[in-house]
């Protein structure tokens, strides 16, 4: 139990330090965003499945957190990642989720599982799923309020 709380608060902290340093990095001009529909229906119910099997533990079921663990939809999650990429999420994701050992999850559920988060949090879904690459992710911006056309 101590050492889940202080990797937990050790992850939590990183997070953070990381969120800071990345907010000046801007996405490449005619980037797309989270709002273009990046991912699809079918993917982010593969994410909703293997968010419940690695992810709903900490998380919880509806992904408000446990206190420790942060929550993957809402003005918490919003003011996280606002203004990051999509690949910033990624990366976070793929080299220390789930905390117990990140390799047990494969780059394509962890991409399914961020198309889960984006459809949790309202953006729209689309015909392509997102690759489970950090470069190709890094081109789509994460915008918490949809742009105006």
């Amino acid at each position: 139990m101590r050492f889940t709380f202080a990797a937990t608060a050790i992850v939590l902290t990183w997070t953070m330090g990381v969120g800071v340093v990345a907010r000046g990095a801007q996405a490449p001009a005619g980037a797309s965003t989270t709002w273009s529909g990046v991912y699809t229906d079918e993917q982010a119910e593969s994410g909703s499945a293997a968010y419940a099997k690695h992810c709903s533990e900490c998380h919880l079921q509806d992904l408000a957190g446990d206190g420790f663990a942060p929550a993957l939809k809402g003005p918490e999650f919003m003011n996280n990642w606002n203004t990051l990429s999509v690949g910033d999420l990624f990366e976070r994701i793929r080299v220390s989720m789930p905390p117990s050992g990140p390799s047990g999850v494969t780059p394509k559920e962890k991409a399914d599982i961020i198309a889960y988060l984006l459809k949790s949090s309202g953006f729209p879904s689309g015909k392509t799923e997102l690759p489970p690459q950090s470069e190709a992710l890094k081109a789509i911006k994460i915008e918490a309020t949809k742009p105006s056309n």
